[in-house]
C-alpha cells in the first residue's frame, strides 16, 4: 500500500488487517498449517507498517509490528504474583513413584484418581497474563512468588499469542524452550559468526530471555508451550479439559499429554518414556504427573513448598565416567583457540564419545581439570559431550595441570583476549590453520556446498601452496588436481587424488560457480554475526553480489540494519567486512572467476505436492537427513521430529527402531519407504501399501 492509499484507509480497515495477521501468525506458529505464502504475509505486514506510519494513533499493542521493543531496557522490573508458582517434589525411581501414588490414595480415601502424564520440558518457566484477551505481562518464575518482567522479550515469541480467541482475563503458565534442531542450527550460526557456542538448549533459552535488548531476543528460535491455567477449576473440571481450553483460546500445548488410571497403567506409561523421550523435538528431563481432577486436588492440598497432587519423575542423567588423556588446542576459522578434552572412549546416550568440549580456558580453571583426571561426562541435551565434574577424590598425584597457551600452536603468534570475550584468539590472518579452515568452511554443505572439499583436502591444498584463498578454488583443473604421469617430476601432486575424483571436484566447482545463491556465498564468507537467517535476509534485500559489493559503506550499513530481525550490529559487521582490504580483494577475485551469485525469489510456502502434510523420518537412508528434510520442505511439506496424532507419514529407512513404528501404528500414521516419499514428491499418487516396510520382529 502506498502512502496515498494508507492515508485514505480507515481505522476499521487497519484493525481488520491486524486481526488478519494475528490469525495467520497463529496458523503458522501454533497450528503449523499456514494458508498464505511468505511473500503474501510480508506484503500485508508492509501494508500494516505503512498504515501505522501514516496514522500513529491507530497503532495497537497487539499489532504484529510491535513484537519487538524499540529500545533496550536498563533492567527488569520485579513482578509479585498472588498465586505462587510452586516447585514440584522430585522422584527418581518406580518405587518412589509408587510411594507418591500411595500418598494420593490415602489422601482421597475411597475416590480413585486419574493421572495426567506430561513431558517435563527442560526450559524456562514463564507466567503470562492476559487482560480481556490481550497479552499484557510476562514474567519469569523467580523464587515462585517474585519474578521478573520479561514482557518485551516474550512478545517476540511467534508461538505466543498476543491476542486470544476470546476477550477473557486469564493467567497461564508454561515453559519457554528451544528445539534440539534449532539449538544445533543456532550453535552452527554462532560458530559461523565467530561467537561462542551455547552449552545446552536451556541455558540458551534462559540467556536469551534475560537479554535487555528484545531485538536480540527476537533473533533466537525460542518457542513456548503452555501447561496450566491459574485457577483452572474456574474453566474446567479436570486438568485435561483445562488443557483443551488452553488450545481453544489459541495457546500451543504439548501433544504428548495422556491420562491414565491405576497404578499399573501409570507405571507402564512412565516406563514407555525411556525411549519416547528421544523422539521429542525438544529436550526433556522427566515427566510431570498430576492428579487430573481439580476437586481431588483441593482435597489433597499442598505443603509449604510442593503440591501433594503432583510430582516430577526425573529421568536419570545419561552420564559416564572416563579419563582425560590430554587437552587438544584447536585453532578455529576465526582464530579462536579452544581446549578440547581427549578421553578414553566411553558410551553415552548410544554413541562412543572420545572428545568433549571444554568451551574455553576459564571453564578449565573452573573445573580444576588436569590431564589424567577421572571425570564425569554427559551429552548436553543428548547433543554435545561435555565434562560435568572432575573426580578430585580419585587423584593419584600423577595428574598434570595444563598450561594456558600464550602463543598460537600453529603460527606462534601472540594470543589476545578481546574486551568482553572469554576466548583467546590468534589474530594472524595468514595463520595456516585459519586459512584452510576458512576454505573448508566456504565449501561446506551449509555454505557453497562444494562436494569433495573436506578437511583433509583443504589442508593439503593450502599446505602445498596450490590455493591461497577461497577464490583460488575456482582456478583448480583436473590436471592440477591429478597430473598425468607425463607431467614434470617436480609437479605438485595431491595424495590419493585420482582423475575421476578430480573431474568430480572440478564439476562441483563449476556448479557452485553458476548455481550457488548469494545467501550461500555470504554464509561462506563467515562474516561475524551473520548466520543462515541473517544471510538470507541480506541476500533478499540486495538481490546480487554486485549490488552488495558495489554499494557504498554507509548504504550497506544502513540497508542491512533496516532489515527486520537483523539490526545495527549486523549492519556494522557487514559494512566492516566488505571494507576490509583482504576481504575486498577476495570478493574481487571471486567476481573475476565468475562467482557473482544472485538470490532467487522465495518459493511461495503453501505450494507443492506435499502441502499440508506432516512427515517424520527414521532409520538409515540413502541421503543425509538434512537433504531429505530440504526435499520435503521444498515440496511444501512440514518435516517433524516425532510421530504424533497429526503426523501424516513416517518415512522408514533401514535398521528402523521399534519405538517410532509403534508410535506410528498407535497414531494411525502411514509408514512408507524412501522410494515412496520420492514418488509423492514427484507428484504421483500416494504409494500403495505394498511399498510400506514392515517392522522387523
Amino acid at each position: 500500500m502506498n502512502r496515498e492509499t494508507a492515508d485514505e484507509a480507515s481505522q476499521e480497515s487497519y484493525q481488520r488487517l491486524v486481526a488478519d495477521l494475528i490469525e495467520h501468525d497463529r496458523r503458522y506458529y501454533v497450528d503449523n498449517a499456514p494458508t498464505i505464502t511468505d511473500a503474501e504475509y510480508d506484503r500485508r505486514l508492509r501494508q500494516l507498517r505503512d498504515l501505522e506510519e501514516a496514522h500513529p494513533a491507530w497503532r495497537v499493542a497487539e499489532s504484529p509490528t510491535q513484537r519487538v521493543a524499540p529500545l533496550p531496557l536498563s533492567e527488569f522490573k520485579k513482578v509479585v504474583r498472588d498465586v505462587p508458582m510452586l516447585s514440584l517434589d522430585n522422584t527418581y525411581s518406580p518405587d518412589e513413584l509408587g510411594a507418591f501414588v500411595d500418598r494420593v490414595d490415602r489422601g482421597l480415601g475411597d475416590e480413585t484418581p486419574a493421572f495426567v502424564v506430561e513431558p517435563k520440558i527442560d526450559g524456562i518457566s514463564v507466567e503470562l497474563t492476559y487482560d480481556k484477551g490481550r497479552f499484557v505481562l510476562g514474567a519469569t518464575r523467580g523464587d515462585g512468588r517474585i519474578g521478573e518482567d520479561i514482557t518485551s522479550n516474550l512478545r517476540t515469541l511467534r508461538s505466543l499469542p498476543l491476542v486470544l480467541g476470546e476477550a477473557v482475563d486469564v493467567v497461564v503458565r508454561g515453559e519457554a524452550y528451544m528445539d534440539k534442531a534449532d539449538f544445533v542450527a543456532m550453535n552452527t550460526e554462532r560458530e559461523t559468526a565467530g561467537e561462542e557456542v551455547w552449552k545446552n538448549p536451556r541455558n540458551a533459552t534462559g540467556g536469551s530471555l534475560k537479554l535487555l535488548d528484545a531485538r536480540e531476543c527476537a533473533r533466537r528460535p525460542i518457542k513456548v508451550l503452555l501447561y496450566e491455567i491459574v485457577g483452572g477449576e474456574r474453566h474446567a473440571a479436570t486438568h485435561a479439559d483445562a488443557l483443551g481450553r488452553l488450545r481453544k483460546l489459541g495457546f500451543p500445548t504439548a501433544r504428548e499429554v495422556e491420562v491414565v488410571s491405576g497404578r499399573e497403567a501409570l507405571a507402564a506409561m512412565v516406563a514407555s518414556w525411556a525411549e519416547r523421550k528421544r523422539q521429542l523435538p525438544y529436550e526433556v528431563d522427566g515427566l510431570v504427573i498430576k492428579v487430573d481432577s481439580f476437586a481431588q486436588r483441593r482435597l489433597l492440598g499442598a505443603t509449604a513448598k510442593f503440591p501433594r497432587w503432583a510430582i516430577a519423575y526425573k529421568f536419570p542423567a545419561e552420564r559416564a565416567e572416563t579419563v582425560v588423556r590430554g587437552i587438544e588446542i584447536n585453532v578455529g576459522r576465526t582464530g579462536a583457540v579452544t581446549p578440547v578434552a581427549i578421553l578414553d572412549p566411553v558410551e553415552v546416550s548410544g554413541t562412543t564419545v572420545k572428545r568433549a568440549s571444554l568451551h574455553n580456558w576459564d571453564e578449565v580453571a573452573r573445573l580444576d581439570l588436569k590431564i589424567g583426571d577421572r571425570v564425569i561426562i554427559e551429552k548436553a541435551g543428548e547433543i554435545i559431550p561435555q565434562v560435568m565434574e572432575v573426580l578430585t577424590a580419585q587423584r593419584t598425584g600423577q595428574e598434570v595441570t595444563p598450561e594456558v597457551p600464550t602463543v598460537c600452536p600453529v603460527c606462534a603468534s601472540a594470543l589476545v583476549r578481546r574486551p568482553g570475550e572469554v576466548a583467546l584468539r590468534c589474530e594472524n590472518r595468514s595463520c595456516p590453520e585459519q586459512k584452510w579452515r576458512a576454505i573448508q568452511f566456504f565449501a561446506h554443505r551449509g555454505a557453497m556446498n562444494i562436494e569433495g572439499i573436506g578437511e583433509v583436502l583443504a589442508q593439503e591444498l593450502c599446505r602445498k601452496g596450490i590455493i591461497e584463498d577461497a577464490a583460488s578454488l575456482f582456478d583448480l583443473t583436473v590436471e592440477t588436481l591429478a597430473p598425468s604421469k607425463k607431467a614434470p617430476a617436480d609437479t605438485v601432486r595431491i595424495e590419493r587424488m585420482a582423475k575421476k575424483s578430480a573431474e568430480n571436484l572440478v564439476k562441483a566447482l563449476d556448479n557452485a560457480r553458476t548455481q550457488a545463491t548469494l545467501s550461500r556465498l555470504l554464509i561462506g564468507f563467515g562474516i561475524p554475526h551473520v548466520g543462515t537467517v541473517a544471510a538470507r535476509a541480506i541476500a533478499r534485500r540486495f538481490g546480487s553480489l554486485t549490488a552488495l559489493a558495489d554499494a557504498a559503506t554507509d548504504q550497506r550499513r544502513t540497508e542491512v540494519a533496516a532489515i527486520d530481525g537483523v539490526g545495527p550490529v549486523i549492519g556494522d559487521a557487514v559494512a566492516a567486512w566488505f571494507d576490509e582490504p583482504d576481504n575486498a580483494r577476495l570478493v574481487a577475485r571471486l567476481r573475476e572467476r565468475g562467482v557473482s551469485p544472485v538470490e532467487p525469489e522465495d518459493k511461495p510456502r503453501g505450494s507443492g505436492p506435499l502441502v499440508g502434510l506432516r512427515i517424520c523420518v527414521t532409520g538409515k537412508l540413502s541421503r543425509p537427513r538434512s537433504e531429505i528434510q530440504a526435499s520435503i520442505e521444498e515440496a511444501g511439506g512440514q518435516f517433524v521430529n516425532s510421530v504424533g496424532k497429526s503426523t501424516d507419514y513416517l518415512v522408514a529407512g533401514a535398521d528402523v527402531g521399534k519405538s517410532k513404528l509403534d508410535a506410528a501404528k498407535k497414531a494411525g500414521t502411514q509408514v512408507i519407504d524412501e522410494a515412496g516419499l520420492a514418488t509423492m514428491i514427484a507428484g504421483t499418487p500416494t504409494p500403495e501399501p505394498s511399498t510400506v516396510p514392515t517392522r522387523p520382529e
